[in-house]
């Protein structure tokens, strides 16, 4: 019975597994290196997608949280000859009447009103920048800010003073210490008391020089037509209000009103972000199959180089089992060490983009632990075949390879 105990082969914990499996990265360490790095390199894609989507995707649930959901547009979408409508003059008022609505403002697009910076800027550079009539309560309905001066009253609103949008200041070159500058607006000079931050929710103020209503229709001949009504309603409502905003503002042709939600706009730009982040997925899952190839490589080259050690082994009473486990934890490790510093990999470049972009970082844990365990199956799949061809080479067969 003691001499059957003896002849058994003793068992490998897993500490011994360990150190067996790792007998190859230590004697190989820059092979073993650039055969993580495949693996590396894929888990860094993935994780990296992820986290800046999901951080992308704070951001706008920030944004939007700060902003509100419950603003609406009323905008003259087209007659049924084809021209562009018109809002009636009184669409705004019927549309504050609508019960649920808690405020309502617009904005009237002035014709043919050119914003030049100065007189010896020619015609035809336009810069894109479009003349609005706004309302005084226009500021505090689609939630813009000031990046630098004031906003529009009641005073202001009748002279000729106007506020620019963040791009319109940007394209007529005029940066923080634009209040109090002159521009030419539809030949008039006006001047310049305040310049709005970007606004999410209306970007069409981006591109616009507001000036006040009385001071539009006084100084630039503008018809009173509005052209976008803004409404917020209580958060409940929204719906309900939505679907009666086209016939309350034209009740005349209720076809030729477009009513939308800024906020949906944004949504579907990041529903958009959201399929090219599938596809960024699918390119780092295409490096990481790479990877995994390279592992498996490796680990063949790796048999094939040590089939003397194999012999040896074998021949000091390893079993096959043995022999096995120790090339499978072989590919394992490697992988894991691939797996891990792609995940960290991963997310620094995670937090630098966010921290660069001045949005909430965010990684989700599904996704480090997910590319982590990825890697072991990969690794596990990568390191079978060799594991296994390594196992059932002879004693003598290993040991007579020159």
């Amino acid at each position: 019975m003691a001499t059957l105990e003896a002849l058994r082969p003793a068992r490998m914990g897993p500490r011994d597994v360990l150190k067996v499996g790792a007998v190859g990265l230590r004697t190989r360490p820059m092979r073993a290196f650039l055969s993580a790095l495949g693996i590396a390199i894929g888990i860094a894609a993935m994780v990296a997608v992820v986290g800046i989507s999901s951080s992308s995707r704070a951001e706008l649930d920030r944004t939007l949280a700060s902003l509100g959901t419950n603003l609406l547009t009323v905008s003259p979408g087209s007659t049924m000859t084809g021209e562009e409508a018109e809002l009636p003059m009184g669409a705004e008022s019927m549309v504050g009447r609508i019960a649920p609505v808690r405020s309502v403002s617009a904005i009237g697009l002035v014709a043919d009103a050119k914003v030049y910076r100065n007189g010896r800027i020619p015609e035809t550079e336009t810069s894109g920048i479009a003349t609005y009539a706004a309302r005084t309560s226009l500021r505090e309905a689609v939630g813009a800010k000031l990046a630098d001066g004031g906003w529009l009253n009641e005073a202001t609103g009748r002279f000729p003073a106007t506020v620019l949008g963040a791009k319109a200041a940007e394209r007529l070159g005029i940066g923080h210490a634009g209040p109090g500058t002159q521009v030419l607006i539809g030949g008039e000079r006006f001047t310049v008391i305040g310049i709005l931050a970007p606004a999410p929710l209306a970007p069409e103020l981006d591109t616009g020089a507001l000036v006040g209503w009385p001071a539009a229709q006084s100084e630039l001949s503008f018809d009173g037509h509005p052209t976008t009504i803004f409404t917020r309603s209580d958060d409940a409502s929204v719906a309900d209000v939505q679907t009666v905003l086209g016939p309350t503002a034209n009740p005349e042709a209720p076809n030729e009103v477009e009513v939308s939600r800024p906020s949906d706009a944004l949504a579907a730009q990041q529903a958009a972000g959201e399929a090219f982040t599938g596809l960024l997925l699918g390119l780092g899952a295409v490096a990481l199959l790479v990877g995994g190839v390279g592992v498996a490589n490796t680990m063949v080259i790796s048999v094939l180089e040590r089939r003397a050690e194999i012999g040896l082994r074998r021949s000091l009473g390893a079993t096959r089992g043995q022999i096995r486990t120790q090339f499978l934890a072989e590919s394992l490790l490697l992988s894991a060490l691939g797996g891990a510093g792609g995940a960290f990999i991963g997310t620094v470049v995670t937090f630098g983009y966010a921290f660069f972009q001045s949005w909430p970082t965010v990684v989700p844990a599904w996704a480090v632990l997910g590319g982590i365990g990825a890697t072991l199956a990969i690794g596990a799949l990568a390191g079978l075949y060799p594991a296994i061809r390594a196992s059932r080479l002879s004693p003598t067969e290993a040991l007579a390879t020159p």
